[in-house]
């Protein structure tokens, strides 16, 4: 993983429109009680609702046909700021990269886009511990003929493995034996998966949830997703976790976001509401998988 989930899903775009969910209006919080770690959380259980961004990307945080705002993130955030006294939750929808800004803007409160932890982004905001935790897997072929199920095993395959511009699983095949020639990149996922069904490939590597998102708009094609898998270069696993993101001064609201959270993962409530979009429990965090981890890189 990169500065975003995947830099190939990514541009540099500027803030879209809001979509009629919300108003991209700003926060009426007191700039006094916000810098003291208040006001937002007060704000928002006084008005009964809070207003959180997304970027539109399944199965992270999206609208269905019916224009209403879910995926993994959203109904999270139902679920918890729910429990916090703020029975609605509101979507804006910004292109990616405008997430932070529009965040630090005030066009809303919290950042609901499973967006990964990294330490440059840790610099500008506050996260959130992960809801998830992405490992990485390949799309084969049903029966796995080559048997890849890490990039060790596509090099002793001499096997053809699809990569997204500018994603990591490139430098991870590179670093971990796969012939250069035998990397072949592609612009998007519909792409590689037209490539792997034209032959092109003989694997896509993704994280286990985007391939499984891409399968599930495939139904009934001869392909399946390998096991989840956490490749290890130089001594160090490789893998991202995603999680909300805060206004550095809106302590109050991240740490009670924090603490409804843990009460969701200790009672194994959390698994249900990821569920109904391709997640399982190897994709939920572990005890140690905190947010400071993330941030140290």
């Amino acid at each position: 993983m990169t500065s975003s989930r995947r830099d190939f899903l990514r541009t540099a775009a500027m803030l879209g429109a809001a979509v009629p969910l919300a108003a991209a209006g700003c926060s009426t919080t007191d700039p006094q009680a916000e810098r003291r770690g208040g006001g937002t959380l007060a704000r928002a259980r006084q008005e009964g609702r809070i207003r959180v961004g997304f970027a539109n990307e399944a199965p992270y945080g999206f609208t269905d046909k019916d224009g209403k705002l879910t995926g993994e993130a959203p109904e999270l955030a139902r679920v918890v700021f729910k429990e916090l006294g703020i029975p609605t939750v509101e979507g804006v929808q910004v292109a990616f990269g405008g997430l932070i800004g529009g965040l630090q803007a005030k066009r809303f409160d919290v950042i609901s886009a499973g967006m990964f932890i990294t330490p440059e982004r840790c610099g500008a905001v506050a996260f959130s511990d992960p809801e998830y935790v992405a490992k990485s897997a390949f799309l084969v072929p049903r029966g796995n003929p080559k048997k890849i199920r890490k990039f060790e095993d596509a090099a002793r395959a001499n096997a053809r493995i699809g990569v997204l511009t500018g994603a990591v699983e490139g430098d991870y095949a590179a670093k971990l034996g796969v012939r250069k020639d035998n990397v072949k990149t592609f612009d998007s996922a519909p792409n590689a998966f037209e490539g792997l069904k034209a032959g092109r490939i003989d694997a896509l590597s993704l994280t286990r949830i985007s391939l499984a998102d891409l399968l599930s708009k495939h139904q009934g094609e001869p392909f399946e997703v390998t096991d989840p898998f956490t490749p290890v270069i130089d001594g160090k696993e490789r893998f991202g976790a995603g999680a909300f993101a805060f206004r550095k001064a809106d302590a109050d609201l991240l740490k009670a976001f924090n603490d409804k959270l843990t009460e969701l993962k200790t009672g194994r409530r959390l698994l249900p509401v990821l569920r109904p979009f391709g997640f399982t429990e190897a994709d939920l965090p572990g005890p140690g998988d905190t947010a400071a981890k993330f941030c140290q890189g």
